[in-house]
């Protein structure tokens, strides 16, 4: 496996009913839209990942989560976001194909999945024991590439109001990170729109919803008109990383690929 290829999907925000609006899209049909532009594209992945807001608080969401991706027969690599109920979850999804949480490794790559949520805030944390077990994850995988994963961003947004629901120790997390030469990527959710920069050679990536969008750089809340998406990798043997963020429908629909190799 000289390359891994994973599709990421973040936030669809489910809910138990099948026809459920979050800022006036249908969630459910959403999500199912941008699989079926997945399949027809950028198919099969060697995985999926989906980071958090699995759900819109409404646990009866996660059967329509498990019935979509079950019938993909592929991993899913999942972690939760501060619309989830972390328990709810892993009860919901707890077998194959899914993983959520933990360690999975692909090819010359690691894949860790962190739980930055916290209960009650839409702000992010990562606790003393997620911390130990990155730092453990990456240490035990010195000769792997590593891509970390969780919901929360870890590096500002400029956007005055989504940085107040950001991962409130990331300096904590950047320590771990900038001790370990093998990470290669940092991706999360959350934040409901593309992002794309370098920071010490690491890549770091956010991903756009399945539904809604939240207008870039914004000082207070406020919906983009961007059309739901997808992101592609590429993890490649050499540590770099090729990426193209999807749009569903409308937008800048034919994506925006671009590489940069590891430091």
């Amino acid at each position: 496996m000289s390359v891994i290829r994973l599709t990421h999907l973040t936030d669809p925000h489910l809910h138990g009913a099948e026809n459920e609006r979050l800022r006036g899209i249908a969630t459910l049909p959403s999500l199912e839209a941008t699989l079926a532009h997945a399949q027809r594209r950028d198919w099969p992945p060697d995985a999926v990942l989906v980071t958090g807001d699995l759900v819109q608080n409404d646990p009866a969401g996660y059967a329509h989560f498990r019935r979509v991706f079950e019938a993909l027969r592929l991993p899913v690599l999942c972690l939760p976001g501060n619309h989830d109920e972390p328990q709810a979850m892993r009860r919901a999804l707890e077998g194959a194909p899914f993983v959520v949480g933990g360690v999975v490794d692909l090819g010359l790559w690691r894949i860790v999945l962190l739980d930055s949520t916290v209960a009650g805030s839409d702000a992010g944390r990562l606790s003393t024991e997620s911390l130990a077990g990155l730092q453990s994850a990456l240490a035990a995988a010195p000769h792997r590439h590593v891509l970390v994963c969780l919901h929360h961003h870890p590096v500002p947004m400029a956007s005055r109001w989504l940085d107040r629901v950001g991962l409130e120790n990331a300096g904590e997390f950047l320590d771990v990170i900038d001790r370990h030469s093998n990470v290669r990527g940092i991706a999360w959710g959350h934040v409901h729109q593309s992002y794309d920069a370098l920071r010490k050679g690491v890549r770091l990536l956010a991903t756009p919803s399945t539904c809604a969008q939240f207008l870039p750089r914004a000082e207070h809340f406020a919906v983009d008109r961007q059309p739901p998406a997808y992101r592609t990798l590429e993890l490649k043997a050499d540590g770099s990383i090729v990426t193209d963020v999807v749009w569903v429908e409308g937008g800048a629909g034919a994506g925006s690929k671009s590489v940069w190799a590891a430091a």
